[in-house]
């Protein structure tokens, strides 16, 4: 990064808590300055990150001309650079505005009426079943499809085909984040929101660079160190990001030696009886590194590896620092954690959640404002589409699991299917999935508002697995430049963003309705109806999608979360129109929503009452879980061949493959290219100057790209973003995955560097 790309970062990110204590942001300032005032203004959820911040679209002459904050929603009207420039993105001339198919495999793509593309593609997968079985199709769907598409798309594969493999993109980002919540508290999902940020006084951000992953919560953070001065930052991260520099404490440790600090902080916190027995003597149990029950005392013994001085030389950093780490953690009135891709995208991602979630139950920081562990979340409907709605190869909608008899009869009765309709055995997850493809095992893929071509690891290998010449890919695309594209058979083409309604659920476990505000391109239509009327030509039981639009859809989900821990049966349509938003669990129309969950008296789950102040539900006998989880290094560590750690990055600029962010002018000027991070020292080494072309080099793959000398990495470590669609460096990392999550491991693989 250079000198002046990063003090504007840092400006930027020292300005926030001006900006959010004075009510305006980047999208108030151009619409005050904008004369062409909007007939009206739609409300709706930003179309980006996980955050999930409210909008209000202005429209003139039913076109999108404005966008600003809603108000009444979490980020209180504030928007970052990429949601206050997202109508150009709407109004792009560069749309799939008809369908296509590609009559030949090399061929070109065609523009086709909806009925022959429709046709064909029953016929494709219909052919398939028959002659295959079900599991020869597959839908890989997207934490940016709307809640009400994905649902429609889980009921028709799950239900109509009988097939487990639906998977999607979030597996990529978020599946281990799952794995700790699932197996630290049986349940997942945070139990916090974002107003614990306006109460906590030590935040401990690890694997995540929020300033440019999530600008608008990381204003809210800023706003709260200005505010009280007291709170601490502590930052964990092997880069020197944006967000380590407003940091009381920055840790940059090896990359993929977590693991051993935060064993390490735990082993300072029960030593120096900085640890909370009344706390964790009643609601936690202790699991061994077997799996098997264990103690406390146990759990003290298994900590003897993890000695500061040893987990200092393991993590290669001061040891005064995990001392301060922990005593700040400990000690402070109210911790909050945040963690994001740097933890989850790991061979060891359940792990790391897990041992996050062990400080805050070894400690008593959990379960009241300002004190929770919260995994930030990358996509807009991640959550509430994929995680919640059940839109994975494992699972079923509102908690249920693919291979609990019980959740598949509660499914199978709820959807009118006959008894043992859901196929027990969980589908391919989504590196399994390509990889089907590539065999041939799968013949028949529907890809919906994600481009994997681009996200997916080791993209070589699954190149060619997705030109499989036997294969039929559609995909169902707005933007006509993703990779995945070039290796579609047939192209759908959707109403985006606010050209048709529906539900986005956030981070905090908020669902918020983006509503109608303009008409979509003329042969552009909502997934919904897409893929309601590709189920019936495709032979599926019309009264299984007896559906009209969206609202239907929702109204279904509704009645299928309620009754569960999840249910947010009191989100009526009516209700989310006039509301910003509202927090599950939430099981009647007059309830407010819950701000903190496994609480007696706030979650609905736990009555007022109660024997116990606190109760996690999602285990047998109430009770969280610490683990003693066993320390291993990446899958692929440096050697003398490649001697540096290569990691993948976010900016602020764009977001993912910059399928939408590169429509805006300003945003891809800001960030054109592809480039990577070096360390002075590791430069100097390799004779690399600023904006020398190199060549970084795995052992999948070698390219091209200009360095960029800075402090930002600690020596060892290179770092690259992925948004470039000319420079795939997703070529470069490896498709290991966690045995727990599937997630692959973008975070750590072996490279080398040297001079064009």
């Amino acid at each position: 990064m250079n000198a002046s790309r990063r003090e504007f970062l840092r400006c930027f990110a020292m300005s926030a808590a001006v900006a959010a204590a004075s009510g305006t942001g980047l999208a108030g300032l151009a619409q005050a300055a904008d004369d062409n005032r909007p007939d009206k203004w739609v409300k709706g959820v930003c179309r980006y990150c996980g955050t999930g911040c409210g909008v209000m679209v202005g429209v003139k002459n039913g076109k999108a001309v404005a966008i600003q904050g809603d108000p009444n929603n979490h980020n209180a009207g504030l928007l970052c650079l990429k949601g206050s420039m997202l109508i150009p993105v709407l109004n792009s001339r560069e749309r799939v505005t008809q369908p296509m198919l590609r009559r030949q495999k090399g061929g070109k793509l065609e523009p086709v009426s909806w009925d022959e593309a429709l046709d064909l593609m029953a016929k494709k997968f219909r052919a398939s079943i028959d002659t295959y079985g079900p599991n020869s199709v597959a839908w890989y769907g997207s934490g940016q499809c709307l809640t009400e598409e994905t649902y429609v798309a889980n009921k028709i594969f799950k239900g109509g085909f009988g097939t487990n493999n639906v998977d999607g993109n979030p597996r990529l980002c978020m599946a281990s984040a799952v794995g700790g919540y699932l197996t630290s508290f049986g349940k997942d999902e945070p139990m916090g929101t974002y107003a614990d940020i306006d109460h906590a006084s030590c935040f401990f951000i690890i694997g995540s660079n929020t300033s440019e992953a999530h600008p608008v919560l990381f204003r809210r953070i800023a706003r709260r160190k200005q505010m009280e001065p007291g709170v601490k930052i502590i930052v964990a991260d092997p880069r020197r990001t944006n967000t380590s520099r407003i940091a009381d404490l920055h840790i940059a440790f090896r990359p993929g030696t977590d693991l051993a600090l935060m064993h390490s902080m735990a082993w300072v916190i029960i030593n120096e009886e900085l640890d909370n027995p009344r706390f964790w003597q009643r609601y936690v149990n202790f699991m061994g590194v077997d799996g098997k029950p264990s103690d406390f005392e146990g759990y003290k013994a298994f900590l003897e590896n993890f000695r500061p001085e040893k987990a200092a030389e393991i993590c290669r950093i001061p040891v005064e620092q995990i001392y301060a780490a922990a005593r700040a953690f400990a000690e402070s009135p109210a911790t909050m954690s945040l963690w994001c891709m740097g933890i989850n995208q790991r061979v060891q991602g359940v792990f790391a959640n897990n041992l996050i979630h062990n400080l805050h139950l070894l400690t008593g920081q959990i379960c009241r404002p300002g004190a929770t562990p919260f995994s930030l979340t990358g996509q807009p409907n991640a959550c509430g589409g994929v995680r919640d709605g059940g839109a994975l190869s494992h699972l079923l909608p509102a908690g249920r699991m693919v291979v609990n008899p019980k959740h598949r009869a509660e499914m199978e009765q709820l959807w009118g299917l006959p008894e043992g309709r859901i196929a027990p055995k969980p589908g391919y997850h989504t590196v399994a999935l390509f990889e089907a493809l590539g065999r041939g095992d799968v013949k028949c893929m529907l890809i919906c508002e994600t481009n994997p071509a681009q996200t997916l690891p080791n993209l070589n290998k699954f190149h060619k697995a997705m030109s499989n010449p036997e294969s039929f890919i559609v995909c169902i695309e707005a933007f006509p430049d993703a990779v995945t594209l070039q290796f579609a058979d047939l192209v759908l083409a959707p109403a985006f963003w606010c050209e048709r309604d529906g539900v986005y659920g956030c981070g905090e476990r908020r669902y918020a309705l983006t509503e109608k505000a303009v008409e979509p391109p003329a042969q552009c239509r909502p997934t919904v109806n897409t893929l309601v009327e590709f189920a019936k030509r495709a032979g599926v039981d019309p009264k299984l999608v007896n559906f009209r639009n969206a609202e239907d859809v929702w109204n279904e989900w509704r009645m299928v979360s309620k009754g569960t821990t999840y249910d947010f049966s009191g989100m009526t349509r009516d209700r989310l129109r006039k509301e910003s938003g509202l927090i599950w669990p939430c099981p009647g129309e007059d309830h407010p929503g819950t701000n903190l969950r496994y609480v007696r008296g706030q979650d609905p789950n736990v009555p007022a009452d109660h024997p116990d102040r606190f109760f996690f539900y999602g285990k047998p006998d109430g009770k969280a879980v610490i683990w003693m989880r066993p320390y291993k290094g990446a899958a692929e560590e440096p050697d003398a061949e490649y001697p540096l750690y290569l990691t993948s990055m976010r900016v602020i600029d764009h977001w993912h493959t910059a399928t939408m962010t590169g429509k805006v002018p300003e945003l891809q000027k800001a960030n054109p290219a592809a480039y990577v991070e070096i360390n002075p020292q590791d430069a100097e080494k390799a004779g690399i100057r600023q904006d020398d072309t190199v060549i970084v080099e795995t052992r999948r793959a070698a390219m091209e790209l200009p360095a960029r000398v800075s402090d930002v990495c600690r020596p060892g470590l290179i770092a690259v973003p992925f948004f470039d669609p000319k420079k795939l460096v997703n070529k470069f990392f490896l498709d290991a995955f966690d045995p727990a999550s599937q997630e692959p491991e973008y975070k750590i693989c072996a490279a080398r560097i040297r001079k064009a």
